[in-house]
């Protein structure tokens, strides 16, 4: 949501990120594959006190960001007269579009007692609550896909380094968009780059969650779509607050208030979802693994990526996301032979095919893929917005949308074939043999 302003030293920040990339990718593919076995393990110890969704710690984060607006507003009308160009001058175009004509702001600010305490508000606040904001938006989608997944992630060794990597990336963003506050906003970034892993830590030993998403068409477009949903709201609260566009509210706000009401039914569409036991067909089940996966494999370098796009070389950030969507694409596979391959072995020596063949069906996949990767073009074709995140994420959604309904059509298909079935199917003739 950022954008890039006139600097001194554009190459050298872009270099900087495209080697945070890199190295955050590099971490991502060293850790994330001890994940899996993580979540089987479960919870070293029971977890004690009360526990707390990172949906709600991001609703509250959510609050004192605006409230930090509502400060910063009514400084800037008492301080400075309404005029935020003391600051706007060193940020490009997009920034502080103040709702300083609001009677209740003026109201607030005619009453505020001492308002030049309220200084810090300036961009100091703010870099304190941009980190706990994006890793919580993570974590929470991390606990609706699975609530294991969320566990094993924030108590694993991939948060410190997801912590340095976009905190070095929001540091090396502060220095491209540098300004009288840069060095205040670098320590007070290195002091949330601390704090917050040891709170999203602390969240995760106490969560008690069960969720998690089934294998199923509708339970992965529950999921998909509240995915959808929170990044529309994360984009809101970016393009009013985060930017200081307090002024701006009053026309996202119908949308705002569409994606929460979107959210809170698709939440509890999913709370009713419940695994049936029965096995899922083979794509279904390669595309949760490859969510799983994919998940995991992208805490580390998500922001980095994200601004590696604009701050850095996009090549290398969309070589970044491929190498990243390769590797959840060859452990998903595995981890959906792994999951099957008692069920099938009988199956497959009966029709005298190699096991990893037979389960499978790549060529069907990779047309899956294919039309997904088609569903996402034509969304990015057809996106509005000055915003490439939000081309993004109407790519990301189309894509998995298409993608999981395909599948779901594959799958069908299998069914269909002499001498194929699912899993369950297989697992009924291992028995009789």
């Amino acid at each position: 949501m950022r954008s890039r302003g006139v600097t001194a030293w554009p190459t050298v920040v872009a270099v900087f990120i495209d080697a945070v990339v890199v190295v955050s990718v590099v971490l991502a593919l060293v850790l994330a594959p001890r994940v899996p076995a993580a979540v089987r393990r479960g919870p070293t110890r029971p977890s004690t006190g009360r526990s707390v969704p990172p949906l709600a710690a991001l609703a509250v984060v959510t609050g004192l960001v605006y409230v930090n607006q509502v400060l910063f507003t009514v400084y800037v009308l008492r301080v400075h007269g309404g005029d935020p160009s003391f600051v706007a001058r060193y940020l490009p175009t997009g920034w502080f579009e103040l709702d300083s004509d609001s009677p209740v702001l003026r109201w607030l600010a005619d009453g505020f007692p001492v308002p030049e305490l309220l200084a810090p508000s300036v961009l100091r606040v703010q870099a304190f609550l941009e980190l706990p904001f994006v890793l919580l938006a993570f974590a929470t989608v991390l606990r609706w896909f699975d609530a294991g997944l969320y566990r094993a992630i924030a108590r694993s060794a991939l948060l410190p380094p997801a912590s340095v990597s976009y905190t070095v990336v929001f540091c090396l963003v502060e220095w491209d968009l540098r300004n009288p506050y840069t060095v205040d906003d670098l320590v007070v970034r290195g002091v949330s780059a601390v704090l917050t892993p040891l709170l999203l830590a602390r969240l995760a030993a106490r969560d008690t969650g069960t969720t998690r998403t089934p294998a199923s068409v509708s339970g992965l477009l529950v999921f998909i779509g509240s995915l959808g949903a929170l990044g529309v709201l994360v984009l809101v609260v970016y393009d009013t607050a985060l930017l200081y566009n307090l002024g701006r509210l009053d026309d996202r706000l119908p949308v705002a208030l569409a994606a929460a009401g979107l959210l809170a039914g698709l939440r509890g569409v999913a709370h009713r979802l419940r695994d049936d036991g029965a096995a899922p067909g083979l794509a279904m089940s390669f595309v949760r693994h490859l969510l799983f996966r994919w998940l995991a494999l992208f805490f580390v370098p998500a922001l980095a990526v994200r601004y590696g796009v604009m701050f850095g070389t996009p090549w290398p950030a969309a070589g970044a996301a491929l190498v990243i969507s390769a590797a959840a694409c060859l452990g998903a596979g595995r981890d959906t032979v792994a999951g099957t391959e008692d069920a099938t072995d009988a199956a497959c020596l009966r029709a005298g095919r190699p096991r990893t063949l037979a389960l499978l069906p790549a060529g069907r996949l990779t047309c899956a893929g294919l039309l997904g990767t088609g569903a996402a073009y034509a969304a990015v074709s057809l996106s509005p917005g000055p915003y490439y995140e939000i081309r993004a994420l109407s790519a990301a959604a189309a894509f998995l949308v298409t993608a999981v309904v395909a599948c779901r059509v594959v799958d069908a298909v299998d069914r269909r074939r002499p001498g194929a079935g699912s899993p369950t199917q297989a697992r009924s003739g291992a028995s009789a043999s």
